[in-house]
């Protein structure tokens, strides 16, 4: 993700440069996106033909983690970070079909994005939906801004789906999970999803290397043992750190092995 640039957001959209959200949006099927996000999207689905597998995933993954801690859980308040741009069954709209009640703050800081999600994520009247402009790199930003719309004194799922790839510096991604959840009581949860070069994701590598050569913003992938480092302190649920299209599927759910980690763990 970038640097805030101080520029409004019409002035900060780069139509020249592939961009990860735009780039997702077209590996899902959506239309908000540029030619060069096609471009560049069929280039690393030419180099690993599974992307648009692990994107499809991913989303799925979302719902049923989703569906799990609002059903099961009794969470109230999430707090989504990197949510790209809208497409269908977004956070809020599984949460609060479950429970209208339902808090939730999206977070993400590019320029597409947020024309959007203004339009786009709305509330049910007994719920909240926000949106907050503003960079992963900057959690106490993050919380400050989302206290207006959650109750940080109230447990909370902090949604990390396909982000912390994008802080290439292990430490730092670290910091910013521990800062987060360090904010948010017990009974809070992270949800997390992360590429990686295991579960048959070598091939991902080359695809990789042409992203960060050619798109924004760079990316890289963790093996199990980086990611669990995510995770110290907290609860795992089952069935642990898996690829995320095997995560609490009903059989009839699970589609085929992507290159992507999930995992959903509890603050004890």
């Amino acid at each position: 993700m970038s640097e805030q640039s101080g520029q409004e957001p019409g002035e900060r959209t780069a139509n020249h440069i592939a961009h990860n959200a735009r780039v997702w949006d077209y590996w899902l099927g959506g239309k908000d996106h540029y030619e060069v996000d096609e471009q560049v999207g069929d280039q690393v689905t030419s180099m690993y033909p599974s992307i648009g597998e692990v994107a499809r995933a991913d989303r799925a993954f979302l719902g049923r983690a989703v569906t799990h801690l609002t059903g099961q859980a009794g969470i109230r308040q999430y707090l989504d970070i990197g949510t790209g741009l809208p497409t269908a069954e977004n956070t809020h709209e599984v949460a609060q079909r479950i429970a209208p009640d339902s808090r939730v703050v999206y977070v993400d800081n590019d320029p597409i994005v947020l024309t959007h999600a203004r339009v786009l994520l709305t509330s049910t009247d007994e719920g909240a939906t926000s949106y907050v402009d503003a960079d992963a790199r900057d959690p106490a930003a993050i919380l400050r801004a989302a206290s207006g719309t959650l109750d940080l004194g109230r447990p909370v799922a902090v949604m990390m789906l396909g982000i912390l790839n994008f802080i290439l510096d292990t430490a730092e991604a670290t910091s910013i999970v521990r800062h987060l959840l360090d904010a948010v009581p017990s009974g809070s949860h992270l949800v997390l999803t992360h590429p990686t070069l295991e579960l048959g994701g070598e091939g991902n590598e080359a695809a990789m290397r042409f992203w960060n050569e050619n798109a924004t913003p760079p990316i890289t992938a963790r093996g199990r043992a980086e990611i669990e480092g995510f995770l110290d302190g907290l609860d795992i649920l089952e069935p642990g750190l898996v690829s995320c299209a095997c995560w609490r599927t009903d059989g009839a759910d699970e589609g085929p092995l992507v290159a992507q980690f999930g995992v959903v763990a509890r603050k004890p």
